[in-house]
């Protein structure tokens, strides 16, 4: 299995390279995440954060120490020359990863958010902000000139399905769609494609993806999801609770599939993973 990652939420902080994304997915599947949380590693300490708001640092973007570990590790990487890619690579093998856990390219791409209250970077609307203004438009910088980073053509080329994750279609996983070579490769697929949708009663789980496809696609029915991925997608997984807008998904051409979506254990992800899987047969 390979994962391709997002890198449009990257930013730098105190001279340190940080790929949440990337990181999150490579704590997860190492199981350090914090679950509670939801975000960073388990077992956290925050002396480094404590120190810098005693010294009128910003600390509005927490980083805890065991983290910044691997930000420096990554920081200093960069420095030398190395692509974020291989950076990744050494780091999922310290974690003793099985999966290859690839960054949708190695060149710099940065999410923005216009909003009514003005233009911001991704993490400062998202983290800063608390997300609470009303989105008008996402745009990618540098999405014109990035380049698949090494091995993510060749992972969707070799791939007996391609999986696109339950996560907000407009910041998780439109930033990976910005680098043209990947959207090209979905686009000429020779396997199937399928989507799960992030929304589970029309709303949510946690974060803004339903607020955003009300406001920037229209409605927070299945098929709204769908419209996200036009072209892209052959099938859409999408909850029980949603299943009376199925019939809209299968006249856009998509291939609707209902089960429970909502993975608040192990047994529940497995049953996921295996409707999503029963749909290469």
């Amino acid at each position: 299995m390979t994962v391709v990652a997002n890198v449009g939420d990257d930013l730098e902080r105190f001279g340190l390279h940080v790929s949440p994304d990337l990181d999150s997915i490579l704590y997860a599947l190492a199981d350090v995440a914090d679950d509670e949380r939801g975000w960073g590693r388990a077992e956290e300490t925050w002396n480094a954060l404590e120190e810098i708001r005693r010294l009128g640092g910003e600390t509005w973007f927490q980083l805890g120490d065991r983290d910044i570990g691997l930000h420096l590790v990554r920081a200093e990487a960069l420095a030398r020359g190395e692509p974020l890619s291989a950076i990744t690579a050494r780091a999922a093998r310290s974690f003793g990863l099985e999966v290859t856990l690839l960054p949708a390219t190695d060149d710099r791409l940065r999410t923005h958010i216009d909003t009514p209250a003005g233009a911001f970077a991704f993490q400062e609307w998202f983290v800063g902000r608390r997300h609470g203004d009303p989105v008008d438009r996402v745009w990618f910088e540098g999405a014109e000139t990035a380049q698949p980073a090494p091995g993510v053509l060749e992972a969707l080329d070799a791939a007996d399905l391609i999986l696109i994750a339950p996560s907000n279609p407009f910041i998780s996983i439109w930033p990976i769609l910005a680098v043209e070579g990947i959207r090209s490769a979905l686009e000429h697929r020779r396997v199937p494609c399928v989507a799960v949708s992030p929304l589970v009663g029309g709303r949510a789980v946690k974060g803004p993806a339903d607020r955003m496809l009300a406001r920037l696609a229209g409605g927070t029915e299945p098929v709204r999801v769908a419209t996200c991925y036009q072209g892209l997608i052959d099938v859409l997984v999408v909850d029980e609770s949603d299943s009376s807008g199925v019939a809209t998904v299968e006249r856009a051409g998509v291939r609707p599939v209902v089960t429970r979506t909502l993975m608040h254990d192990d047994a529940a992800r497995r049953a996921v993973a295996e409707a999503v899987l029963a749909c290469a047969r």
